[in-house]
């Protein structure tokens, strides 16, 4: 770090607002203690009723610095919101892998996707009475062949003031090669800014925060990973929480979240902020 150089400007993002009662909770606490800046609201998640938007609402007025946005969700075990919403497993929508394999093979109608994202963003109107500050992707979704044209056409239409989010690396190619899951989202999101560029909609100009959340590790050392040559308004995902049964019943990654916690709302955390000259206020 030069001496007397400006802080990086970042967003640290919490991911999954509104999947259970415990995440929500989690994150609102991380808002309030400024911890984080940012966080995406899943509109189709099991616990997004009025109670849990107005306090989250709450949390935000506390810290203004903090952005909300919408966190698009096309994947199981969650429902759509348009009735003729199709190719579905058993009323929800496909698995990931699937969803993926579908997307690559052109097998889906992004009409249909269109119409579902543009319903989830009102959806997220109706609820804060207003656009989200952004949008991204459950799973990254957004950036997958077929939905992401669809995707930037909603958000053109009913978000035009809203930033979206790209997942593609600021790092040299040897130093991309160590984790298949982020080198994947490098390769997906080189089209995805491109063409979000030509239809004149801003995106982060780097991101971080992939790792293997099932497995675990030492979340203090990831995040150290996470903001080394990240560029200024680079985005960092995370995915804090606390565990219940609503969360169990429909994720994989539990234990992990309250560890990211734990590290968040630590003191390491604004030290760590503090050593890698980096700073979660809006300039």
């Amino acid at each position: 770090m030069r001496v007397g150089s400006p802080p990086r400007h970042i967003w640290l993002c919490a991911d999954d607002y509104g999947m259970s009662p415990g995440v929500n909770r989690a994150i609102r606490d991380l808002i309030v203690q400024k911890r984080i800046n940012a966080t995406s609201v899943m509109v189709v998640g099991a616990a997004v009723d009025r109670t849990e938007i107005e306090a989250l609402t709450q949390a935000v007025a506390a810290n203004p610095d903090c952005a909300i946005g919408l966190h698009a969700t096309l994947t199981a075990p969650f429902h759509p919101l348009t009735m003729h919403f199709n190719p579905l497993n058993g009323g929800q929508f496909l698995p990931l892998g699937r969803l993926l394999r579908a997307s690559l093979l052109r097998r889906l109608d992004p009409e249909i996707i269109q119409a579902e994202l543009l319903a989830q963003i009102a959806a997220f109107r109706q609820m804060f009475g207003r656009a989200p500050d952004y949008v991204d992707g459950h799973q990254h979704v957004q950036l997958f062949p077929q939905i992401r044209d669809a995707f930037l056409v909603a958000v053109k239409e009913a978000a035009p003031g809203a930033w979206v989010r790209q997942c593609g690396r600021s790092l040299p190619l040897a130093q991309r090669l160590d984790s298949p899951k982020a080198l994947l989202l490098d390769v997906l999101s080189e089209t995805f800014r491109k063409k979000s560029a030509r239809a004149g909609i801003a995106f982060n100009p780097g991101f971080s925060g992939a790792y293997n959340m099932v497995r675990g590790r030492e979340f203090a050392d990831a995040m150290k990973g996470f903001l080394d040559g990240l560029p200024d308004r680079g985005l960092v995902m995370c995915h804090p929480g606390f565990v219940d049964e609503t969360l169990v019943s429909l994720d994989d990654v539990t234990h992990q979240r309250e560890r990211e916690f734990a590290f968040l709302s630590s003191d390491d955390f604004p030290r760590l902020l503090a050593a890698s000259n980096v700073t979660l206020d809006r300039a």
